[in-house]
């Protein structure tokens, strides 16, 4: 048998070791929002999921209950608060606190898309910092730490008093290239200047260069692409973002590097959220296929369009929950 953890009291006196088999201390708990996603991080573990009502009342209200002996046991809960994100930010607070009535040792909430993450900051007079209230609702239902994937803004880390881990999606896009063989003349392209340190490193990783879209955003849900910053006449793009909304940065990216002389645009996206036109403004545009990950369940009409291929976070966050099961690192998941 494997060497077990330990999780210690605030008097650092050990209280309880976990087997790291995860065939009873582990339990792995879904709502609503990420069902496929769970089953598949639980059959990379090769553990049972573990089994809960999480449904609603006739008023509306969210019908919670754990349907199998949790107390001191390492609870995973996952759930992505993605559209209808109140919905799904509700089931996942109302799983913690069930499971943290149930006595449970420690409760992680794996959050594989955080919404509100794009409300980070003061941009505007009068305006909330809704991640911030988001990260302190989870805090305070009971969450002991968080494991998510690719937030919007980096900064959201430091929003939450329990300790969160955070992965990147670009080993998963890389994995997928590589066994694929990257085309020749193929260049890595960030969408805006905020997005440029991550496509730098997804550019490393990879072995090719750089270019940049610079663009500005004249109001919420809307960018205009300015002009591209590098050359890529005669290359292949791939456009790497961290998410999708209503998809007008990515289209018009795509179009300006097509217009610079680009030969094909792909893209890479980790949480295709899909919103409003976004789906009319993927197809009628230049990119030729879309890679995302299954953070965010695509419609019917998403997963039957062959240009868009899903790819799994199930064995990049089951071996992250494995790692902090065993209380061993998670960086080194991402290390070259």
């Amino acid at each position: 048998m494997d060497r077990p953890g330990a999780v210690f009291d605030a008097g650092n006196q050990e209280r309880k070791a976990y087997t790291v088999d995860g065939s009873v201390e582990m339990k792995i708990f879904s709502g609503n929002g990420s069902q496929a996603l769970t089953r598949g991080i639980c059959e990379h573990l090769g553990v049972r999921q573990g089994e809960a009502i999480v449904s609603g009342f006739s008023d509306g209200e969210i019908r919670v209950q754990i349907q199998e002996h949790i107390r001191g046991r390492d609870v995973f809960l996952v759930n992505s608060t993605s559209p209808p994100v109140n919905q799904h930010l509700m089931e996942l607070l109302i799983l913690i606190d069930a499971v943290k009535r149930a006595s449970a040792e420690r409760i992680t909430a794996v959050i594989p898309y955080f919404g509100y993450a794009r409300q980070d900051r003061k941009d505007k007079a009068r305006v909330p910092i809704t991640a911030k209230l988001v990260a302190n609702l989870i805090t305070a239902a009971g969450a002991d730490r968080v494991l998510t994937v690719d937030l919007h803004s980096g900064q959201i880390q430091g929003f939450f008093d329990i300790p969160l881990d955070h992965l990147a999606a670009d080993i998963v896009f890389c994995e997928c290239l590589w066994k694929e063989k990257l085309q020749e003349n193929t260049i890595v392209i960030s969408p805006d200047m905020g997005s440029v340190r991550r496509a730098r490193e997804f550019a490393n990783r990879l072995g090719i260069p750089l270019a940049i879209v610079d663009k500005r955003r004249p109001r919420e849900n809307e960018s205009e692409v300015m002009n591209v910053i590098g050359s890529v006449e005669g290359k292949h793009a791939l456009i790497l973002d961290d998410m999708i909304d209503t998809g007008g940065t990515l289209v018009k990216a795509a179009k300006a590097i097509k217009d610079h002389g680009a030969l094909s645009v792909r893209a890479c996206a980790t949480h295709p959220v899909f919103s409003g036109p976004a789906l009319d403004n993927i197809e009628n545009s230049v990119i030729e296929e879309l890679l995302v990950c299954d953070s965010v369940p695509l419609c019917a009409r998403a997963a039957a369009n062959p240009r868009f291929r899903v790819l799994s976070l199930a064995p990049l966050i089951g071996e992250a929950i494995r790692r902090i099961h065993r209380n061993e690192s998670v960086s080194s998941l991402f290390q070259v």
